[in-house]
């Protein structure tokens, strides 16, 4: 009988397919048809700090935009404050009433002081894990990236001291070396790491002329660099390993686990493909484990880790080494006209 059971954030899961931080999950419905469909558990979507700021300047704003048409009006409306992130806190804790299976609330913020008072407010809703979404985008030539680096290990030991809940990290694949930034995070206490955060980039409309924001779902082949780093982080920390990015099918589960992850997060397969897809995600990495005669995912997790193999190429340059070594059967299905 095979046992799907894994360990992420020191949290017991029925099985390691996780659904992600996005739009679908604010519909409870969602996440019943999820939690139905056999998902182990949930990243709520994130509360952004920057957001909440914008809501408020724009609240301002509009209550403003009528003050003092003349001597006797100096404001039309009441004094009135922006919530907050109350909204956000309401709607996740009723997720975490609805729900049986563990939920994740996901946090992105500006501040050290915000971060913390944010992740203790998302602590107090019930939820069982929190998934800070680090990223950091360069505006500039002058930010050198260890100030970058240090500065956001700095917010995860201000938080883990008043923090009990397992901290996880959703990270950026663009730091000069990942491995370093991840094992220096994992000293500091945090409970396990989400390879990669997937940015949305702005794009430009030529004929307009105008910037915009195009939503595009990964692409099954974007697994590959999520793929790498578990192998190469496996058996190297403490912390749990969760792959994320271009995890459509339950081939793309097998493959991670055999590199090293514990579970991983989906969603753009769920946009394409449904919500009731997770089933067969999980039976078809049922059906993989039974044709191996694997009876627990421990039974191959990491077999094909950096840790497990004696080939040095294998994860580092191994495939440019491939490309030169076949580069003439390349071009013969690829002539170059």
């Amino acid at each position: 009988m095979v046992d799907l059971k894994t360990k992420y954030l020191g949290i017991e899961l029925k099985n390691p397919v996780i659904l992600g931080a996005s739009n679908l999950v604010t519909k409870i419905e969602n996440l019943k048809k999820a939690e139905e469909a056999g998902a182990a558990a949930v990243v709520y979507k994130s509360l952004f700090e920057e957001q909440i700021q914008l809501e408020s300047a724009q609240l301002d704003d509009e209550l403003e935009e009528y003050n003092e048409r003349n001597a006797e009006m100096v404001k039309l409306f009441p004094t009135i404050e922006h919530a907050g992130p109350e909204e956000h806190l309401h709607n996740l804790r009723k997720v975490k009433e609805s729900l049986k299976i563990p939920v994740i609330a996901s946090l992105n913020a500006l501040y050290t002081e915000s971060w913390i008072e944010y992740a203790r407010l998302l602590e107090q809703t019930g939820v069982d894990a929190l998934e800070f979404n680090f990223f950091f985008i360069p505006r500039d030539t002058h930010t050198d990236g260890r100030d970058v680096k240090e500065q956001q290990i700095e917010v995860l030991q201000a938080v883990r001291s008043k923090v009990k809940l397992p901290i996880s990290v959703k990270l950026s694949p663009f730091y000069a070396n990942p491995l370093n930034v991840v094992a220096q995070m994992d000293k500091v206490g945090v409970n396990g790491f989400v390879l990669f955060n997937r940015l949305f980039q702005p794009d430009i409309d030529i004929d307009k002329q105008v910037h915009f924001s195009p939503f595009h779902l990964s692409n099954p082949e974007d697994n590959k660099l999520s793929l790498r780093f578990a192998g190469l982080l496996y058996g190297t920390i403490s912390a749990s390993i969760c792959a994320n990015t271009g995890i459509y099918t339950g081939a793309d589960v097998v493959k991670m686990i055999l590199a090293g992850a514990d579970c991983v997060e989906v969603v753009s397969t769920v946009y394409k493909n449904k919500i009731e897809y997770i089933s067969t995600i999980l039976k078809d990495l049922q059906t993989w484990m039974e044709s191996k005669n694997y009876t627990t995912l421990d039974d191959f997790r990491g077999k094909l880790s950096n840790k497990s193999l004696n080939d040095p190429f294998v994860y580092k340059r191994a495939q440019y080494i491939d490309l030169l070594l076949k580069s003439d059967q390349i071009f013969k299905k690829h002539p170059v006209v």
